[in-house]
């Protein structure tokens, strides 16, 4: 071979063993093969659609608009809680949605102080998405009954598509849905209910222009004697009466309580559990306006009981 020959293969050799070298080992996670003209458009659509559906993508994948959401705060009920209860809260099927809101809500001992146990039947107001709907059927269990009521106001502003989905789960066979106006909450054939509860929705009550005294009437009347009228809401500056309810989603509790008792129901207990003495109450409680300080308002809990005969 003439020496000129000899060099020019020698370095084409060299070059392809420099290619293979680069293309390989350590190198191999930053490569890129080669693409068709129009396939990386294709593929930055798929994960474009991917992040804005909140379809789950891969961590650290790099794909814009991809982050993923955050943990849901860790929450543990109270150990007095009943186990019924801290089993229901635990489930592994739970959405992340919903632990999302437990720490702020406290169902574990929020429940434990209405008294809710497996077996019972319950009744609900303004059941919404249902957040606590689900939490209920699942301590009732199979020898229980959850009688939610929503409006067809509230199901068809915001709560049908949430509440369906929901509805359709297992977990939920024992719950009936009732599409009624809230002050006309349970059918006559719903009656002995061992509690009706309904959390951060009273004073939606007042701005909706709800008969108030006729749907406590109703609770009263579907409640057997002893049975529990469990009621929570974001309280409002004391004094303040109604003048909050529909500007800032918030009710002065001494309203509540006035209105209550005078459908014949006895305050049986009060609890501090959700009490936030450095809140203001001058801010918009509502899902949709509070942000990142949802869960952190002042509110009442309170348990009203029918008087046994």
């Amino acid at each position: 071979m003439k020496p000129a020959v000899y060099l020019i293969a020698m370095l084409a050799i060299a070059g392809c063993a420099k290619s293979k070298d680069t293309s390989s080992g350590t190198g191999s996670s930053s490569a890129t093969p080669p693409q068709s003209p129009g396939s990386g458009g294709t593929a930055m659509g798929a994960a474009g659609s991917a992040a804005g559906s909140g379809a789950p993508t891969a961590a650290g994948s790099g794909a814009a608009g991809s982050a993923a959401k955050p943990p849901p705060t860790p929450y543990t009920p109270a150990a007095d809680v009943p186990d019924p209860i801290k089993a229901a809260i635990a489930a592994p099927d739970r959405t992340n949605d919903d632990r999302a809101l437990d720490a702020g809500r406290k169902p574990g001992e929020v429940f434990a102080f209405f008294r809710v146990a497996p077996g019972q039947k319950i009744g609900e107001l303004f059941a919404g998405g249902g957040y606590s709907s689900e939490v209920l059927a699942r301590i009732l269990g199979d020898g229980g009954a959850l009688y939610s009521q929503n409006s067809k106001e509230v199901l068809d502003r915001f709560a049908r598509k949430p509440w369906s989905e929901r509805a359709a789960k297992p977990v939920m066979k024992h719950v009936v849905s009732l599409e009624r106006p809230i002050d006309d909450p349970f059918p006559a054939t719903v009656r002995d209910l061992d509690a009706v509860i309904t959390i951060l929705n009273y004073h939606d009550t007042v701005w909706q222009k709800a008969d108030r005294p006729k749907m406590n009437k109703a609770v009263f009347a579907a409640l057997k004697p002893g049975g529990i009228y469990g009621i929570v809401d974001h309280s409002a500056v004391a004094g303040s009466g109604v003048r909050d309810v529909e500007t800032l989603h918030r009710i002065d509790e001494e309203v509540v309580k006035k209105e209550v008792t005078a459908a014949g129901f006895k305050l049986d207990a009060s609890s501090d559990v959700l009490r936030n003495p450095a809140d203001p109450r001058d801010w918009n409680s509502s899902p949709r306006q509070a942000g990142e300080r949802r869960g952190t308002s002042d509110r009442f809990v309170l348990r009203f009981v029918k008087p046994a005969k």
